[in-house]
């Protein structure tokens, strides 16, 4: 099974991401992690802003990707993402002053502040801040 491989594509909504070959695919679900090898179960997924790990021939590439769907099947996987980025694309210092930006919305001192929408912005910048970390 080492030497099978599947077609991996990342759609994003301004480009196409990522497209080729991968061993293996590690993303973030709302039921938990998952890594999927070729010959994978058919399944359908939402994600959450996580890291996505691509393996292919021992070499590894991460990329944050912040919510959307994949699609899993035998021979091939499409993650349509809101949002992607490889490390070089993410400014750590924007990131890091986001991060405290949601922190204090969800400090509970202002109230009509949209709690998910804080929650949302502060699980995109620690996913940035883990990867480039």
């Amino acid at each position: 099974m080492a030497d099978k491989k599947f077609e991996l594509e990342v759609m994003c909504p301004d480009r196409t991401f990522f497209k080729g070959e991968a061993d293996m695919v590690e993303l973030c679900t709302v039921e938990g992690e998952i890594g999927v090898y070729p010959g994978h179960i058919p399944l359908a997924a939402v994600l959450t802003p996580g890291i996505m790990t691509i393996h292919n021939d021992g070499e590894v590439k991460k990329a944050a990707l912040h919510s959307g769907f994949v699609k899993i099947s035998q021979d091939s996987i499409m993650v349509l993402a809101e949002i992607a980025e490889w490390p070089d694309e993410i400014d750590i210092n924007r990131a890091n002053e986001a991060k405290l930006r949601a922190e204090r919305r969800l400090d509970g001192s202002k109230s009509g502040i949209d709690i998910q929408r804080a929650e949302a912005a502060l699980k995109r910048s620690l996913t940035r801040i883990a990867l480039k970390g």
